[in-house]
């Protein structure tokens, strides 16, 4: 009778600690599943509130706000399409000058550097992560820009001169343009993507690599077979968030891009993106001048979305097809 009588608060006492578990585990869930939905909510208010403030523009321009090319708040000429080109034409270079240099850091930090560089490696790349982008734009203008202007002359001069190449490198040649933005923005995103993919890369099995080694394959070998299958979708993921950097950069483009709404196909020639006309003249803005460049931001985030939409369904097919293979 003792006995059973000194199980029975264990016993209760191990009821208790399992009702007490499963409350934890019911607020956590609930705290996580608000998480969650908060952010969705503050993702449909930004979509709103900021409709709702352009919607002057949109109803003044209409479709015209998206596809015209003529930007004159004097005129009320509201055409958004040279900033959209500006920021897409610059990005995407960027992107392009920017990726095979930043898989080349990370497979170097990751497969080729000896062990005592590998720390310096990382820290380098998060340090220039950390660096203001104002920063950036002021040594595109006072130092990269003079330096490289002879040469941009030279390139204007000769390949400019080409039938077919002249209407990507000819025209005249300025301080500011649409290239050396290109340029700015390569350096910033450059960590950025490096940082992300030389961490997917240190999430392959070291157990592959060994295998395509011991099977007599080489480095390279190795990498292409083991290392860029099993990261492609990692890979995607930090492509993506530099174009995001890239088309959202504001202060640095500001700076060097040259401030010119127009369409052209000329990298040397300056231009213009949604991000550094509304850092340049929203202060100065008011009335349906203002509702526009709340526009551009609307645009701007919608083309984020797009961007980010494609890269996942990018990301699931190549995937599928890893996963097949």
């Amino acid at each position: 009778m003792t006995a059973k009588l000194a199980e029975r608060p264990a016993g209760a006492d191990l009821v208790r600690s399992g009702i007490r578990a499963q409350a934890a585990n019911s607020s956590f869930a609930f705290v996580v599943r608000a998480a969650a939905v908060s952010v969705f909510v503050i993702l449909v208010l930004i979509v709103v509130t900021m409709t709702r403030e352009a919607w002057p523009a949109f109803w003044h321009s209409g479709l015209g706000f998206v596809t015209g090319t003529d930007w004159s708040p004097s005129a009320d000429l509201y055409g958004a399409l040279p900033f959209v080109y500006g920021t897409m034409v610059s990005s995407l270079m960027a992107l392009v000058l920017a990726l095979p240099v930043s898989i080349g850091i990370a497979l170097f930090i990751n497969e080729y550097a000896p062990r005592r560089l590998r720390a310096p490696g990382v820290y380098l790349v998060d340090l220039l992560a950390a660096i203001p982008s104002v920063v950036y734009g002021l040594w595109g203008v006072l130092v990269l820009g003079p330096f490289l202007l002879p040469y941009v002359q030279k390139v204007a001069d000769t390949i400019g001169t080409w039938p077919v190449f002249s209407a990507v490198f000819g025209g005249p040649v300025g301080l500011k343009s649409m290239f050396l933005a290109a340029l700015i923005l390569t350096i910033m995103i450059v960590p950025i993507i490096t940082s992300i993919t030389r961490e997917v890369f240190d999430t392959v099995p070291a157990d592959q690599k060994a295998a395509a080694v011991a099977l007599g394959a080489t480095r390279w070998e190795m990498v292409r077979g083991a290392v860029f299958p099993h990261s492609r979708n990692g890979m995607v993921a930090a492509v993506l968030l530099g174009l995001g950097r890239a088309m959202g950069e504001t202060i640095a483009v500001a700076l060097v891009i040259g401030s010119t709404a127009q369409i052209t196909t000329r990298i040397f020639a300056p231009a213009d993106s949604m991000a550094a006309v509304i850092a340049n003249t929203f202060g100065e803005s008011s009335g349906v001048n203002r509702a526009a460049l709340i526009g551009l931001g609307v645009v701007l985030f919608a083309m984020t979305i797009v961007v980010n939409m494609a890269g996942q369904f990018v990301a699931r097919r190549s995937g599928r097809k890893g996963a097949g293979t």
